[in-house]
Protein backbone atom coordinates (compact mmCIF):
# COMPACT_ATOMS: atom_id res chain seq x y z
CA UNK A 1 0.00 0.00 0.00
CA UNK A 2 1.58 3.41 -0.98
CA UNK A 3 0.29 6.16 0.88
CA UNK A 4 0.27 10.20 1.02
CA UNK A 5 0.49 11.80 4.75
CA UNK A 6 -0.92 14.84 5.56
CA UNK A 7 -0.76 16.82 9.07
CA UNK A 8 1.05 19.08 11.08
CA UNK A 9 0.60 19.51 14.49
CA UNK A 10 2.48 16.79 17.34
CA UNK A 11 -0.72 15.28 17.57
CA UNK A 12 -0.61 13.72 14.43
CA UNK A 13 3.18 12.07 14.40
CA UNK A 14 2.33 9.60 16.49
CA UNK A 15 0.13 8.26 13.38
CA UNK A 16 2.56 9.06 10.93
CA UNK A 17 5.48 6.55 13.18
CA UNK A 18 3.07 4.23 13.24
CA UNK A 19 2.03 3.52 10.16
CA UNK A 20 6.21 3.23 9.40
CA UNK A 21 5.98 0.75 12.32
CA UNK A 22 3.44 -1.04 10.37
CA UNK A 23 5.72 -1.21 7.22
CA UNK A 24 2.94 0.54 4.86
CA UNK A 25 4.91 2.95 2.22
CA UNK A 26 4.77 6.59 3.24
CA UNK A 27 5.64 7.91 -0.32
CA UNK A 28 5.83 11.37 0.61
CA UNK A 29 4.57 13.60 4.24
CA UNK A 30 2.66 16.95 3.09
CA UNK A 31 2.57 19.49 5.89
CA UNK A 32 2.15 23.32 6.24
CA UNK A 33 4.91 25.21 5.41
CA UNK A 34 7.28 26.54 8.36
CA UNK A 35 6.42 29.58 10.13
CA UNK A 36 8.07 32.38 11.97
CA UNK A 37 7.88 31.62 15.91
CA UNK A 38 9.18 33.27 19.05
CA UNK A 39 10.64 36.37 19.79
CA UNK A 40 12.75 36.03 17.26
CA UNK A 41 10.60 34.58 14.50
CA UNK A 42 12.62 32.00 13.57
CA UNK A 43 10.99 29.91 10.90
CA UNK A 44 10.11 26.76 12.76
CA UNK A 45 9.05 23.35 10.57
CA UNK A 46 6.13 21.54 12.09
CA UNK A 47 6.20 18.84 14.29
CA UNK A 48 5.10 16.19 11.47
CA UNK A 49 7.54 17.63 8.98
CA UNK A 50 10.55 17.16 11.89
CA UNK A 51 9.22 13.64 12.26
CA UNK A 52 9.77 13.31 8.35
CA UNK A 53 12.84 14.18 8.58
CA UNK A 54 13.86 12.14 11.12
CA UNK A 55 12.98 9.23 9.07
CA UNK A 56 13.62 10.37 5.54
CA UNK A 57 10.34 10.81 4.13
CA UNK A 58 9.92 13.41 1.02
CA UNK A 59 8.13 16.20 2.58
CA UNK A 60 5.72 18.83 0.55
CA UNK A 61 4.61 22.02 2.00
CA UNK A 62 2.42 23.64 -0.51
CA UNK A 63 0.56 27.07 0.04
CA UNK A 64 -2.13 26.05 -0.71
CA UNK A 65 -3.23 22.32 -1.32
CA UNK A 66 -5.88 23.26 -3.97
CA UNK A 67 -3.76 24.94 -6.17
CA UNK A 68 -2.77 23.11 -9.55
CA UNK A 69 0.78 22.55 -8.60
CA UNK A 70 -0.04 20.63 -5.57
CA UNK A 71 -2.58 18.47 -7.39
CA UNK A 72 -0.25 17.32 -9.97
CA UNK A 73 2.83 16.75 -7.46
CA UNK A 74 0.19 14.66 -5.44
CA UNK A 75 -0.95 13.02 -8.97
CA UNK A 76 2.72 12.34 -9.89
CA UNK A 77 3.07 9.91 -6.57
CA UNK A 78 -0.12 8.11 -7.63
CA UNK A 79 -0.97 6.61 -3.73
CA UNK A 80 -3.27 4.41 -3.28
CA UNK A 81 -4.75 6.17 0.17
CA UNK A 82 -3.86 9.28 1.92
CA UNK A 83 -4.15 9.97 5.32
CA UNK A 84 -5.01 13.10 6.95
CA UNK A 85 -4.22 14.39 10.54
CA UNK A 86 -4.86 18.02 11.48
CA UNK A 87 -3.50 19.12 8.17
CA UNK A 88 -4.67 22.55 8.57
CA UNK A 89 -6.39 22.93 4.98
CA UNK A 90 -9.82 21.81 3.94
CA UNK A 91 -8.92 19.03 1.22
CA UNK A 92 -11.03 19.88 -1.89
CA UNK A 93 -12.69 17.18 -4.19
CA UNK A 94 -10.28 17.23 -6.57
CA UNK A 95 -7.77 15.98 -4.35
CA UNK A 96 -9.85 13.35 -2.64
CA UNK A 97 -10.34 11.83 -6.14
CA UNK A 98 -7.18 11.05 -6.54
CA UNK A 99 -6.30 7.68 -4.10
CA UNK A 100 -8.20 4.67 -5.24
CA UNK A 101 -9.08 3.87 -1.27
CA UNK A 102 -9.74 7.60 -0.94
CA UNK A 103 -8.72 9.77 1.88
CA UNK A 104 -9.25 8.94 5.62
CA UNK A 105 -9.44 11.60 8.28
CA UNK A 106 -8.38 10.92 12.12
CA UNK A 107 -10.65 12.93 13.96
CA UNK A 108 -10.00 13.78 17.69
CA UNK A 109 -13.80 13.24 18.61
CA UNK A 110 -16.80 10.95 18.36
CA UNK A 111 -18.47 11.87 15.34
CA UNK A 112 -20.49 13.74 14.38
CA UNK A 113 -19.89 15.74 17.78
CA UNK A 114 -17.15 18.08 18.10
CA UNK A 115 -16.64 18.72 14.45
CA UNK A 116 -13.92 21.40 13.21
CA UNK A 117 -10.24 22.90 14.43
CA UNK A 118 -10.50 21.86 18.39
CA UNK A 119 -12.36 19.19 19.36
CA UNK A 120 -9.91 18.21 22.26
CA UNK A 121 -9.78 21.44 24.03
CA UNK A 122 -13.96 21.79 23.55
CA UNK A 123 -14.54 18.57 25.01
CA UNK A 124 -12.47 19.64 27.94
CA UNK A 125 -13.43 22.79 28.61
CA UNK A 126 -17.18 21.97 27.85
CA UNK A 127 -17.46 19.56 30.49
CA UNK A 128 -18.13 16.32 28.61
CA UNK A 129 -17.65 13.12 30.38
CA UNK A 130 -16.47 11.38 27.29
CA UNK A 131 -15.02 11.57 24.29
CA UNK A 132 -13.23 9.41 21.45
CA UNK A 133 -10.80 9.31 18.18
CA UNK A 134 -13.27 8.39 14.54
CA UNK A 135 -11.24 7.76 11.20
CA UNK A 136 -14.18 8.72 8.60
CA UNK A 137 -13.73 8.62 4.55
CA UNK A 138 -13.29 12.57 3.80
CA UNK A 139 -15.29 14.29 1.27
CA UNK A 140 -15.75 18.02 0.87
CA UNK A 141 -17.30 19.13 3.82
CA UNK A 142 -15.94 19.92 7.29
CA UNK A 143 -15.68 16.20 9.14
CA UNK A 144 -18.56 14.99 7.41
CA UNK A 145 -17.65 12.10 5.50
CA UNK A 146 -18.62 8.36 6.50
CA UNK A 147 -17.24 6.94 9.80
CA UNK A 148 -15.08 3.79 9.58
CA UNK A 149 -14.14 3.39 13.30
CA UNK A 150 -14.59 4.39 16.99
CA UNK A 151 -12.42 4.71 19.57
CA UNK A 152 -14.39 6.29 23.04
CA UNK A 153 -12.57 6.69 26.35
CA UNK A 154 -13.95 8.34 29.70
CA UNK A 155 -12.33 11.82 30.14
CA UNK A 156 -10.34 12.38 34.04
CA UNK A 157 -12.21 15.04 36.10
CA UNK A 158 -8.26 16.99 36.65
CA UNK A 159 -7.40 15.91 32.94
CA UNK A 160 -5.98 18.98 31.00
CA UNK A 161 -6.36 19.37 26.81
CA UNK A 162 -2.73 18.24 26.46
CA UNK A 163 -2.55 14.85 28.56
CA UNK A 164 -5.63 13.84 27.00
CA UNK A 165 -4.10 15.05 23.47
CA UNK A 166 -1.08 12.28 23.99
CA UNK A 167 -3.95 9.26 25.06
CA UNK A 168 -6.38 10.23 21.82
CA UNK A 169 -3.39 10.47 19.80
CA UNK A 170 -2.27 7.21 20.39
CA UNK A 171 -5.71 5.84 19.74
CA UNK A 172 -6.11 7.54 16.70
CA UNK A 173 -2.78 5.42 15.43
CA UNK A 174 -4.08 2.31 16.48
CA UNK A 175 -7.37 3.01 14.82
CA UNK A 176 -6.21 4.44 11.31
CA UNK A 177 -4.45 0.91 11.21
CA UNK A 178 -7.37 -0.76 11.73
CA UNK A 179 -9.13 1.44 9.10
CA UNK A 180 -6.54 1.05 6.63
CA UNK A 181 -6.71 -3.13 6.95
CA UNK A 182 -10.29 -3.00 6.07
CA UNK A 183 -9.91 -0.67 3.09
CA UNK A 184 -7.27 -2.57 1.51
CA UNK A 185 -9.66 -5.64 2.01
CA UNK A 186 -12.44 -4.17 0.73
CA UNK A 187 -14.35 -5.06 4.71
CA UNK A 188 -15.06 -1.41 5.34
CA UNK A 189 -18.03 -0.64 7.01
CA UNK A 190 -18.71 3.19 5.98
CA UNK A 191 -21.73 4.63 8.11
CA UNK A 192 -22.80 8.31 7.46
CA UNK A 193 -22.98 10.68 9.76
CA UNK A 194 -26.07 11.37 11.36
CA UNK A 195 -25.91 15.62 10.32
CA UNK A 196 -28.52 16.51 13.32
CA UNK A 197 -26.52 15.61 16.05
CA UNK A 198 -23.45 17.54 15.00
CA UNK A 199 -21.71 19.93 17.18
CA UNK A 200 -18.93 22.35 16.87
CA UNK A 201 -15.23 22.36 18.02
CA UNK A 202 -14.40 25.65 15.90
CA UNK A 203 -10.51 27.35 16.01
CA UNK A 204 -9.98 28.82 19.35
CA UNK A 205 -9.43 32.73 19.83
CA UNK A 206 -8.15 34.90 22.60
CA UNK A 207 -11.32 35.97 23.88
CA UNK A 208 -12.47 31.83 24.45
CA UNK A 209 -9.46 32.07 27.26
CA UNK A 210 -11.42 35.02 29.16
CA UNK A 211 -12.64 34.02 32.48
CA UNK A 212 -16.45 35.23 33.17
CA UNK A 213 -16.65 34.84 37.13
CA UNK A 214 -20.26 34.69 37.50
CA UNK A 215 -20.38 31.32 35.71
CA UNK A 216 -20.21 28.11 38.20
CA UNK A 217 -16.82 27.54 39.51
CA UNK A 218 -17.00 24.03 37.87
CA UNK A 219 -17.50 25.65 34.57
CA UNK A 220 -14.23 27.59 35.24
CA UNK A 221 -12.18 25.03 36.38
CA UNK A 222 -13.47 22.96 32.64
CA UNK A 223 -11.73 25.79 31.01
CA UNK A 224 -8.92 26.50 33.05
CA UNK A 225 -8.31 22.37 31.67
CA UNK A 226 -9.30 22.73 28.71
CA UNK A 227 -7.99 25.73 27.17
CA UNK A 228 -4.72 24.99 27.28
CA UNK A 229 -1.89 25.00 26.02
CA UNK A 230 -3.59 28.13 24.17
CA UNK A 231 -5.13 31.02 24.67
CA UNK A 232 -5.14 29.49 28.52
CA UNK A 233 -7.56 30.79 30.77
CA UNK A 234 -6.91 34.48 31.65
CA UNK A 235 -8.72 37.26 33.70
CA UNK A 236 -7.95 40.84 35.20
CA UNK A 237 -5.66 41.01 38.81
CA UNK A 238 -5.45 44.84 39.69
CA UNK A 239 -6.02 46.07 36.11
CA UNK A 240 -3.59 43.73 34.22
CA UNK A 241 -3.86 40.46 32.85
CA UNK A 242 -3.58 36.70 34.83
CA UNK A 243 -3.54 33.57 33.51
CA UNK A 244 -4.63 30.85 35.57
CA UNK A 245 -2.31 27.59 34.13
CA UNK A 246 -3.77 25.25 37.00
CA UNK A 247 -6.35 25.46 39.38
CA UNK A 248 -8.50 22.83 41.52
CA UNK A 249 -12.35 22.36 42.33
CA UNK A 250 -12.51 22.08 45.51
CA UNK A 251 -16.08 21.61 47.80
CA UNK A 252 -15.75 24.80 49.72
CA UNK A 253 -18.21 27.74 48.94
CA UNK A 254 -17.69 31.55 50.48
CA UNK A 255 -20.94 33.65 50.28
CA UNK A 256 -18.72 36.24 48.59
CA UNK A 257 -18.69 38.24 45.24
CA UNK A 258 -17.95 35.74 41.95
CA UNK A 259 -13.91 36.58 41.80
CA UNK A 260 -13.52 37.11 45.18
CA UNK A 261 -10.14 35.90 46.37
CA UNK A 262 -9.19 34.10 49.70
CA UNK A 263 -5.93 33.61 50.98
CA UNK A 264 -6.17 30.32 53.38
CA UNK A 265 -4.19 27.57 53.83
CA UNK A 266 -3.91 28.34 49.66
CA UNK A 267 -5.05 30.55 47.34
CA UNK A 268 -8.69 30.62 46.25
CA UNK A 269 -11.40 32.16 44.02
CA UNK A 270 -15.07 32.66 44.04
CA UNK A 271 -17.27 31.29 41.10
CA UNK A 272 -20.25 32.87 40.55
CA UNK A 273 -22.18 29.52 42.20
CA UNK A 274 -20.25 30.59 45.50
CA UNK A 275 -18.24 27.42 44.76
CA UNK A 276 -14.11 27.72 45.28
CA UNK A 277 -11.60 26.86 42.79
CA UNK A 278 -8.28 26.72 44.49
CA UNK A 279 -6.02 28.32 42.01
CA UNK A 280 -2.27 26.44 41.83
CA UNK A 281 -0.17 27.87 39.39
CA UNK A 282 -0.69 31.47 37.84
CA UNK A 283 1.29 34.22 35.45
CA UNK A 284 1.23 37.81 35.82
CA UNK A 285 1.58 40.02 33.03
CA UNK A 286 5.33 40.11 32.54
CA UNK A 287 5.91 37.77 34.66
CA UNK A 288 7.07 34.00 34.84
CA UNK A 289 4.25 31.21 35.77
CA UNK A 290 4.81 30.85 39.35
CA UNK A 291 3.07 28.33 42.08
CA UNK A 292 -0.27 30.68 43.59
CA UNK A 293 1.01 30.77 47.25
CA UNK A 294 4.42 32.68 45.73
CA UNK A 295 2.08 34.90 43.70
CA UNK A 296 0.02 36.15 46.63
CA UNK A 297 3.17 36.49 48.70
CA UNK A 298 4.23 38.60 46.49
CA UNK A 299 0.71 40.35 45.78
CA UNK A 300 0.44 41.95 48.94
CA UNK A 301 -3.54 40.73 48.63
CA UNK A 302 -5.94 42.81 50.77
CA UNK A 303 -9.31 41.58 51.95
CA UNK A 304 -12.23 41.83 49.53
CA UNK A 305 -10.10 41.90 46.00
CA UNK A 306 -11.32 40.30 43.11
CA UNK A 307 -10.22 39.30 40.25
CA UNK A 308 -11.99 40.10 36.30
CA UNK A 309 -13.50 43.45 35.79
Amino acid sequence: MKAVFLGTPEFAVATLERMLDAGINVAAVVTQPDRPQGRKQEMIPSPVKAAALRHCLPVYQPERIRRPEALEHLKAIGPDVMVVVGYGQIIPQSVIDLAPLGIVNVHASVLPELRGAAPIQWAVARGFAKTGVTTMCIDAGLDTGDVVDVWETEIGPEETAPELSVRLAAAGADILLKTLRSLEAGTATKIPQDNAKATLAPILSKDDGRINWLKPAKEIHNQVRGLLPWPGAHTLFRGQALHIWRARLTDRRWDLAPGSLIREHGLFAVGGDGAALELLEVQAEGRKRMAADVFANGSRLVEAEQLGG
